[in-house]
């Protein structure tokens, strides 16, 4: 059924986002430290798990990809609820780890565009 893909990502999300909250309690910062991050590994190792044990029908795998659409959006509008001021006014450290890491996101598109590619796939720019 589709609710049970549903549900498997809910189920990751809320553990997730507990574990990124005790993270963050840990560290003595008030808020979520990669909750979403971790509710993504989980979500991603309950699945392959489900796969190669045969507990993924279709219609489960259906709901997980339905939700994995949508999944993008949500990240976007829980950034935006971010408050950036403080993170710009509490030190350069949180500004240059936003450049570093979209700096390095961006060098990494050519090498990620290659994987799962045959060497007669890849354009050959000489």
């Amino acid at each position: 059924m589709t609710i049970y893909g549903v549900a498997l990502l809910a189920f990751c999300f809320l553990v997730g986002k507990i574990t990124g909250t005790l993270l963050g309690v840990a560290m003595g910062i008030d808020g979520d430290v990669g909750g979403v991050g971790f509710a993504m590994l989980l979500l991603v190792v309950g699945n392959t798990y489900l796969k190669r044990h045969g507990g993924l029908s279709t219609a489960t795998a259906g709901g997980i990809l339905f939700w994995s659409a949508m999944y993008i959006p949500i990240i976007v509008a829980m950034a935006a609820v971010q408050n950036v001021r403080a993170a710009l006014t509490g030190g350069w450290v949180a500004l240059l780890a936003g450049v570093v890491a979209t700096v390095g996101g961006f060098l990494l598109v050519p090498a990620l565009s290659r994987i799962g590619r045959s060497p007669a796939e890849v354009p050959n720019h000489e």
